[in-house]
């Protein structure tokens, strides 16, 4: 286990709180991540039907997944034996049967078959099919939606919790600096990706690194206008700008960071867009602080920049941690305007104030902590804009890229 029952039992009672609130007795779990974060479970296994069950009055959840993966419930969770309940793989990609099924036959034979069961209808593990045959076989209960219950518990994080992203961070940097120091002129864009899972995966001597829930996004060239591309087999030209957002992951929990390269000396449009974008990012540190409203960063950023005319309808970041493929952001507080979540100490955020407009883009972003009097940044890499192979800028020659 990632850590020891005493915190898993403090997340069951604090669940359990929220679920009483919402007048939930049974509490259906398909999210990977809030499964991890109550019992520890921790396996490629989302994607076929689990769960956990979270019942008011008892003091362990309920595993319920395939059968082949009932080990991996055993190896990697604080749940007594008699708590794991397999299925049988006949219950697997059927036309006859559905898991959910079975997890209504189970909570009926049990008891629970006609009380209040809270499901995550907006999760990405939980189908239309999955509610369909809940509904069928479980005629007197009531189903309420539970999304994003568990996500609002997991945003104040615990010490140990903020130390694995601060492991993470170290990965990040490295893998960073790694994808950095290998662009230029006549690379592929495949090698530097698999430079920096390496990076990722490999972590340091002293701790090693888990797969992200996100792959490296690396828009380079005429694609670099927008945020949400990998990469190809192509090579690097002169000129190219490229935008790295990619996270390093310890034991499920993330640290995100972005910078963006340019190979060559880059126009004067694209330094002033890089200027702007670092100068918002940091106003809206320095302001940072237990106490405030989201939406009083955004508009700490919206007024920075206002001077360029550029209005930016994104929003400026997120809450994020513990997560599995697709997204390592928690999907409860957003940094934007109209977010009344108020920040205390330990929660985290990826604050990431790209800006991408018709012809190209920039990002520099930091994953964030939330402290006693302020916030401090997970990693320690300089924001600016990086150049290659042109006028070295300050933050190569900072952190010793002159010999790339």
């Amino acid at each position: 286990m990632s850590f020891g029952t005493a915190e898993y039992k403090r997340r069951i009672r604090k669940t359990k709180e929220r679920m009483a609130t919402e007048g939930i007795d049974v509490l259906l779990i398909t999210d990977p991540a809030n499964m991890n974060y109550l019992s520890g479970y921790d396996a490629w296994s989302f994607y076929v039907h689990q769960m956990l069950v979270i019942i008011n009055d008892d003091e362990q959840p309920l595993w319920i997944g395939r059968g082949m993966d009932r080990n991996a419930a055993k190896v990697t969770t604080w749940l007594y034996d008699e708590n794991i309940i397999p299925y049988p793989d006949d219950y697997v990609q059927s036309d006859t049967k559905h898991p959910m099924d079975f997890v209504a036959c189970i909570l009926t034979q049990i008891g629970q078959g006609n009380r209040a069961i809270g499901v995550e209808m907006e999760s990405y593990y939980f189908t239309a099919k999955c509610y369909q045959q809940l509904q069928k076989g479980l005629p007197n209960a009531i189903l309420k939606d539970a999304t994003l219950l568990v996500n609002w518990v997991r945003i104040v994080k615990s010490n140990a919790e903020i130390e694995y992203m601060k492991r993470a961070a170290v990965i990040v940097e490295k893998a960073m600096m790694d994808g950095i120091g290998l662009i230029k002129e006549g690379v592929r864009e495949c090698d530097v990706a698999a430079k920096i899972f390496h990076t990722q995966i490999t972590g340091t001597d002293a701790f090693g690194g888990d797969y992200p829930a996100i792959m490296p996004l690396l828009p380079s060239g005429d694609k670099n206008s927008t945020p949400h591309l990998t990469w190809t087999d192509k090579r690097y030209k002169r000129g190219d700008a490229v935008i790295l957002e990619l996270a390093g992951c310890y034991k499920r929990y993330h640290s995100p960071l972005a910078r963006t390269v340019n190979i060559g000396q880059p126009n004067d449009k694209f330094i002033t867009l890089s200027n702007l974008v670092v100068e918002g990012l940091n106003a809206c540190l320095d302001m940072i602080k237990p106490g405030i409203y989201c939406e009083e960063i955004e508009e700490t950023w919206r007024k920075a920049i206002e001077k360029s005319g550029i209005i930016k309808d994104s929003r400026l970041g997120y809450s994020m941690g513990l997560n599995y493929p697709p997204d390592w952001g928690e999907h409860t507080a957003s940094i934007r305007k109209g977010d009344k979540t108020i920040l205390q100490p330990n929660m985290t955020f990826h604050l990431i104030p790209g800006i991408w407009l018709d012809q190209y883009g920039f990002e520099a972003s930091e994953s964030i902590r939330i402290t006693e009097t302020g916030c401090e940044t997970f990693a320690k890499l300089p924001r600016e804009l990086f150049i290659k192979d042109g006028v070295l800028s300050k933050s190569e020659t900072h952190i010793g890229l002159e010999e790339v």
